[in-house]
């Protein structure tokens, strides 16, 4: 396969899953609250404001407006293009050098890409699950806030603990206050193997996938469908492997802390798993699977499509320059 600079496709990849991101983000907000929902309580002992997919949509948009569906938008696309940038950037390194053409490599050099896209953009993350400004906000903060942002709601819908942030950058602000610097990276240890597995599963069985749709030739070797069905089959083995550890994630990111920003739930991924194990059962590991699929399957079809795309792009002009 033809390669682009490392440099492009960090844009491209950043670019292709932020628009991806415009996309899903709704249904990232109703597998935020399914996963919260009933937290730590035996199934059948607590309020369901949230239904299945469908009815968890309207409950949304009942009690926070249509606007709601898109709460964390601003910190899911800085999640998503710092974790994404960083991940496709290592990725094509890995290209570069060959590693992906040896047995296995593009399953490690995939795993290694999302360690470290999941580490940089670990405080995004952060910031998209709290809901809430300090300049120049770490990547690692964005990804908490997002998970903080779209569990608030009313109360009478209210699941999870509720961190009551005014925006993302206040959201920011309050976790680099109260928690410091290494605050920013809470949860961390929850998103470094959930984007590693995920990272792992895409990247692998897109590369096969896509080989295995042109080798028997029912399509146009160059047609965008190629990337589209390589997509529909990465999708199915990322949410497979990725949602226990992104309800775990979940979890991590968004419950209380004290005084000394620890956690009052769990002390890290092993005691969140082993708690929702015995106190949820183990099928609440796959606790708002439906939404997840929806979510984070159109997600992983979109960005690899939109990046394959994109390459494509890239990869004429840098033969016209040529």
């Amino acid at each position: 396969m033809e390669t682009v600079p490392p440099a492009v496709d960090l844009v491209l990849g950043a670019s292709a899953c932020c628009l991806a991101c415009v996309f899903t983000n709704p249904l990232e907000v109703v597998k935020t609250r399914l996963q919260l929902q009933g937290e730590l309580q035996a199934p059948g002992t607590y309020q369901r404001p949230y239904r299945g997919l469908v009815a968890s949509v309207v409950a949304v948009a009942r009690a926070d407006g249509l606007w709601g569906l898109q709460k964390g938008l601003a910190a899911g696309l800085l999640y998503q293009g710092l974790m994404n940038g960083v991940r496709f950037y290592c990725y094509s390194l890995a290209c570069q050098v060959g590693l992906t053409q040896q047995p296995g490599g593009t399953v490690v050099a995939g795993a290694v890409a999302g360690a470290l896209g999941a580490f940089v953009g670990s405080p995004a993350y952060l910031a998209l699950t709290r809901p809430g400004s300090v300049p120049s906000p770490s990547p690692a903060v964005s990804s908490q806030v997002k998970t903080q942002l779209q569990a608030q709601t009313v109360a009478a819908m209210a699941v999870g603990h509720q961190h009551q942030h005014a925006s993302v950058l206040g959201a920011l602000e309050t976790i680099w206050r109260q928690q410091g610097l290494l605050g920013l990276w809470r949860g961390v240890g929850g998103a470094v193997p959930r984007v590693m597995v995920g990272s792992a599963a895409q990247l692998a069985t897109f590369a096969s996938a896509k080989a295995w749709v042109q080798e028997r030739q029912w399509l146009p070797e160059d047609s965008w469908l190629v990337a589209l069905a390589g997509g529909m089959v990465s999708s199915i083995a990322v949410v497979a492997v990725m949602t226990p550890f992104d309800v775990v994630s979940t979890r991590l990111y968004n419950q209380p802390v004290d005084g000394a920003g620890k956690g009052q739930l769990y002390r890290g991924l092993a005691d969140c798993l082993l708690k929702i194990w015995r106190q949820e059962g183990p099928l609440a590991l796959y606790k708002g699977l439906g939404p997840a699929y929806l979510r984070l399957g159109p997600h992983t079809i979109l960005s690899l499509l939109f990046w394959d795309e994109l390459r494509k792009v890239a990869l004429q002009v840098q033969h016209q320059r040529a």
